[in-house]
């Protein structure tokens, strides 16, 4: 099989594609990524439920059936790579593959399956690439990252870019099923007993706990329809712990089948739900976490993480997203640079108070101001709006996700009134960040009038509030780009902050 040549505009090039092969206790998947960069980007996405741990326990081997359908699985994985040129594939196997006395069998056949070696991580090893892929997804995280596999738990402490090491124990899915002979009033004991034991959780008071793992997502996915919840995007999704800890109680307490909305939930992974929620209640009720955020990186975006080195790392990742869609939809990517610095000067005199998470959140918004210039005129608000909110972003919670649609979208179509937004997206941003996203979303209008969005004008003129006045400075050639549009946008902009405004020329 040969790989055609690519020449698609809408890939960046970071290199061949970099493929990930999970072997996990309930499924087995393949993610191919764009390329191995901060902000790493999805190219094809494929998983199979093998089952591969579901008697682990109590057999301590890996089910003959379950093994044929995932080399058979892992033989497509094979086929798939050299269709979309992966040059380098990376192969790791979690809890079933380790405990399982034909594990290492299993592992020779896979691996000659997929013509890469197959690392077969330690219980710690995956609880530390687990807390890198939280790490890596998730802005300044600071509380315990819980991962749910088939097979086993993971748990480890992160503040920051630090991650203490983690523990593991087997308390996935499966494994309870299979020890508790699929009684959850006897998993729940074994629950109990085994996390009352872990230190990690005393540390996880009044912090978030982090929570990786599909079945945990159906979880979330459920609560996100049987709430209404406006913005379907998994990563970030944030529950205040009571209520997880009452809908966590529902879900072991109840026939799922029986629950609306379930069939949001693959029919494969509701016999599973009961005891991700049992394992959840617990956590919540020893840990006292003052929230749960749903990550969707885990173990694969952790080992993509630990192969950067320290500047990449360091950068921020939402930024880097932002700045891979600048460069791949504006009219100028350069243009996105320059607002940032235009706007920063404006804020700076403003009167606005602006904390450094808000002003990393307006970058960001300076760099996708101009993503959706391709589509009609009268729907550029509402695409972009879309684009945003449901794009695939990192380093970023929900209300981040809708001050920046929101910004963007008053970019296009002006300070609409408020029965002509959605109030459903209204709802996840504070009123003063629909205020500053009606500033910004403002001042991205006038700067789009003055600059045709094109690199090289903006530097060369500037927006601050001078003697209480907001003043707009057109020097030298610039200024036979004053006229009335220009005076108009610069007037609505200066009405929300309270100023008169001015044209300055020469």
């Amino acid at each position: 099989m040969t790989l055609a040549k690519l020449d698609a505009q809408g890939r960046l090039d970071h290199g061949p594609p970099i493929a990930v092969i999970d072997i996990g206790s309930n499924s087995v998947r393949l993610v191919a990524y764009e390329g191995l960069t901060r902000s790493p980007t999805e190219i094809f996405n494929e998983k199979a439920l093998c089952g591969l741990g579901r008697e682990v326990q109590s057999t301590k081997l890996l089910a003959a059936d379950a093994v044929q359908h995932a080399l058979a699985t892992l033989k497509r994985f094979r086929a798939l790579c050299q269709t979309m040129g992966v040059k380098k594939t990376l192969a790791i196997a979690t809890a079933a593959c380790r405990d399982a006395k034909n594990g290492p069998a299993f592992i020779k056949l896979a691996e000659a399956t997929i013509g890469a070696k197959i690392d077969v991580l330690s219980g710690r090893r995956e609880a530390d690439l687990t807390a890198l892929g939280v790490i890596s997804g998730v802005h300044k995280a600071d509380g315990v990252v819980g991962d749910l596999g088939g097979g086993s738990l993971e748990l480890v402490d992160v503040r920051g870019a630090q991650a203490k090491h983690g523990v593991t124990r087997p308390l996935g899915g499966l494994a309870l099923a299979d020890i508790s002979s699929k009684s959850v009033k006897k998993a729940a004991k074994f629950v109990s007993k085994t996390l009352l034991r872990l230190p990690v959780l005393k540390t996880c008071e009044d912090r978030t706990f982090y929570a990786v793992g599909g079945t945990w997502r159906s979880l979330a996915r459920l609560h996100m329809w049987q709430t209404g919840y406006p913005l379907h995007v998994m990563h970030g999704y944030a529950i205040d712990a009571d209520e997880a800890l009452e809908f966590a109680r529902l879900l072991h307490r109840v026939d799922v089948e029986t629950l609306s909305n379930i069939e949001v939930v693959a029919n494969a992974r509701r016999p599973l739900l009961p005891y991700a929620a049992l394992v959840l209640e617990h956590i919540l009720r020893i840990g006292k976490p003052r929230q749960i955020v749903f990550s969707a990186l885990g173990i694969r975006e952790g080992l993509l993480y630990s192969l950067l080195n320290k500047k990449e790392r360091e950068k921020d990742a939402l930024l880097e997203a932002a700045r891979h869609l600048n460069q791949l939809r504006s009219r100028s990517p350069q243009h996105g640079e320059e607002l940032i610095g235009w706007t920063d000067r404006f804020m700076a005199t403003s009167g606005l108070d602006e904390t450094g998470e808000e002003r990393r959140l307006r970058h960001a918004a300076c760099l996708l101001a101009d993503i959706g210039w391709r589509a009609h005129p009268d729907y550029r608000g509402d695409q972009s709006l879309n684009l945003i909110a449901h794009g695939s972003f990192m380093g970023i919670d929900h209300p981040g996700r809708a001050y920046l649609a929101l910004s963007v979208f008053f970019r296009h179509v002006g300070l609409v009134m408020d029965d002509e937004l959605s109030p459903r997206l209204r709802e996840l941003v504070s009123t003063r960040m629909l205020d500053r996203a009606r500033v910004l979303g403002a001042a991205l209008r006038l700067a789009y009038v003055v600059s045709a969005a094109m690199p090289g004008v903006l530097p060369a003129t500037s927006l601050a509030v001078e003697r209480h006045r907001l003043a707009l400075r057109l020097p030298g050639e610039f200024a036979a780009l004053a006229g009335e549009r220009i005076a108009n946008r610069l007037r609505a902009l200066a009405r929300i902050i309270g100023r008169e405004s001015v044209v300055l020329l020469g």
